[in-house]
Parts: structure tokens; sequence; C-alpha cells
């Protein structure tokens, strides 16, 4: 069982996100892209296993795996991966700690593994900066959709970040494309990725802001018909 992390002001599940996030590394594969790295930690010989097994199985690439949290760091910071699948209780150095750490210095988006007696620890995960997590025991059905939707999310975040330099800027502006984009799904039938993705086209097309083309959204359709001219 997959679950979001609701930072950010995301409010859709992780299942509903991942229909309109392409179904990933084989698709990307077939149009010649490359395959999107990923880091496995895990203390669990056995899951570990099935983890790379269920990864590689669906295209992606596994740079690298950890039976610790410090290892996980250092591997993380040697691979630079798109991704880093990790569990929450490790020896050495715990999940939290580790997440925290790649979070902190911007390497991947972290994807949290948790049993369900240890749901009390979902909470710290979101603190330290998972992007998602996936309950124990899990299928290819619970871990894709949750790995896509953190990739997806980190890479709209770091789009925004890279846009805006001061503090109340990122906020302000967060804040105004996730409104446009409540708007996009609302009144056009957009997926958040989708809308998210179209904001960001826009900016490019028409040399534009993000901010800017959100504040166009947000004023064109609170007061007009559900399109854009």
């Amino acid at each position: 069982m997959s679950e979001q992390t609701p930072g950010a002001g995301e409010s859709a599940s992780a299942a509903a996100e991942s229909r309109a996030v392409p179904e990933a590394a084989a698709h990307e594969a077939e149009r010649g892209a490359a395959p999107r790295r990923v880091l496995v930690a895990e203390d669990e010989t056995l899951i570990r296993l099935d983890i790379v097994e269920i990864l590689t199985g669906a295209g992606y690439d596994v740079v690298g795996e950890a039976d610790n949290g410090e290892r996980a760091v250092e591997l993380a910071r040697e691979t630079e991966p798109d991704l880093v699948v990790m569990d929450v209780k490790m020896p050495i150095m715990d999940g939290i700690t580790a997440a925290q750490l790649i979070a902190e210095e911007r390497i991947a988006p972290v994807v949290m593994l948790t049993a369900f007696s240890q749901r009390d620890l979902v909470e710290s995960a979101r603190e330290a900066g998972a992007m998602a997590y996936v309950v124990k025991p899990f299928t290819e059905n619970d871990l894709i959709p949750a790995i896509e939707v953190a990739m997806a999310r980190f890479d709209e975040i770091r789009a925004l970040e890279d846009e805006v330099t001061s503090l109340a800027d990122k906020f302000e502006t967060r804040k105004l494309v996730e409104r446009a984009k409540s708007l996009l799904t609302t009144k056009m039938g957009l997926t958040e990725p989708e809308a998210f993705r179209w904001i960001q086209k826009t900016s490019m097309d028409r040399r534009l802001s993000m901010r800017e083309v959100a504040e166009t959204v947000v004023d064109q359709m609170t007061d007009s018909p559900p399109y854009l001219k």
C-alpha cells in the first residue's frame, strides 16, 4: 500500500496522480530516454532483492544497494541517483536521518518503506523530506506509482526553486502555482502533473516566469469560462 506525503500543498493521492505520470522507465526507454537511476537502501536482504527485481523489471536502472543508512548517504552522493528507495529502520544510521541528509543536499527524492507498526514514524519521514512512503508488504503496483509521484514532485519543486531565489518569493510562487494547478484540474480536467507541465511549457513558450503564467491562469479562470486563450 502506498501513500503520498501531503507536503507542499499536494492534495491528490499517489495512486490518482500516478495516472498522469508516464508509466515511467519502460516508456522512457521506448522513447530513447535513459532509464531512471535508483538507489535501494534496505537492511533485509530478501526485501532488498525483491525491490531490485521490481525496479529492473519495470525498466529502472538500480545504480546502488545499501544495507544501512550511512552507506545509503555515501552511495547517494557518489552515484547521484534520480530516486532513493529507503527503509525507515536500518542499522548504523536510520532511514529518517539518512533521508534528511539526502533531502538537505537536494540529491534526489526519497520514497520511504515502512511496516504497519511503524506508521508513527511517517510524520518524522515527512519532516525529513521524504516525498512519499510505501507500507510493507507491498507490490509493484504500490511501489512504482509512489516512485513516479515522488520524482514528479521533486522535479516540480526544483523547477520552482530554480526560478526564484528568496524564501518569500518561493512561498508566494508556490501558492500561486498550486492555485493555478487546482483551477486547471477542476476546469480543464487535467491531472496535477499535467497541469504543472502545462504551466512550465507555457512559461518557456511565452518567455514568462511560472509565477506570471500562474497569475494569468488564476485571473482568467477565476472569472472566465473553463478554457484558456
